[in-house]
């Protein structure tokens, strides 16, 4: 094969290599789909993986309910549904074994981390006190938030309601429920400008409402 013929063989060649390279760079320009800014469904309880860029952001805060009026109104079995997503961690039976997270039974009002035969993280350990209805509210919303560093990696429950549903459902886990906290006080009425004026005029200060 002479010198001819070979340049018609390596020019077809690098006519067709040329060929693909311009149908694949028109082809993204016309279906290029940008990455959306958010994903379109969140899988509850996954953790999104967090950059070295970006640190957790604490929820925007919200209003603690008053348990002693939400509780006994709250859903105990919606409660309990949203809590089969925890079973993979935690088992709520009386005598339970400890799993990838401790056994829950009786959780609500006993002091955090006291579980028997369950590894804590040194941040849950830190933490001390009692698990109340506020504080179970706060750490199931976010815990890695509410408690820095506890190995609980659940992604939360965004929704108060869920929240409170899942507590309600949590309080029947026991030998004996824990007690509802006490009421919170009624605020007091705003006196009118008449009362008000009457009041500084006897000396006394207007009763201030709000708490």
């Amino acid at each position: 094969m002479d010198s001819f013929e070979w340049n018609k063989v390596i020019g077809s060649v690098l006519g067709c290599l040329l060929f693909l390279v311009a149908v694949s760079l028109i082809s993204q320009a016309i279906y290029y789909s940008p990455a959306p800014a958010k994903p379109g469904y969140i899988v509850p309880g996954v953790v999104a993986t967090a950059s070295s860029e970006t640190t957790p952001q604490a929820p925007a805060a919200e209003p603690i309910p008053d348990f002693a009026m939400v509780i006994p109104t709250a859903d105990v079995m919606k409660g309990e549904m949203i809590a089969q997503q925890c079973m993979a961690c935690h088992d709520f039976t009386k005598g339970g074994p400890n799993k990838i997270g401790p056994n829950l039974y009786g959780v609500v009002g006993r002091p955090r981390a006291a579980h028997p035969g369950f590894d804590y993280s040194a941040a849950m350990k830190a933490k001390g006190g009692n698990w109340t209805y506020a504080d179970i509210f706060e750490f199931i919303k976010q815990p890695q938030v509410f408690i820095p560093g506890t190995k609980m990696t659940f992604g939360g429950l965004p929704k108060p309601q869920d929240r409170l549903d899942v507590i309600a459902w949590l309080r029947m886990q026991a030998d004996t429920p824990a007690p509802f906290p006490a009421p919170e006080p009624v605020a007091n009425q705003p006196k009118t400008a008449g009362s008000g004026a009457e009041a500084g005029a006897k000396g006394g200060a207007p009763a201030a409402g709000g708490r």
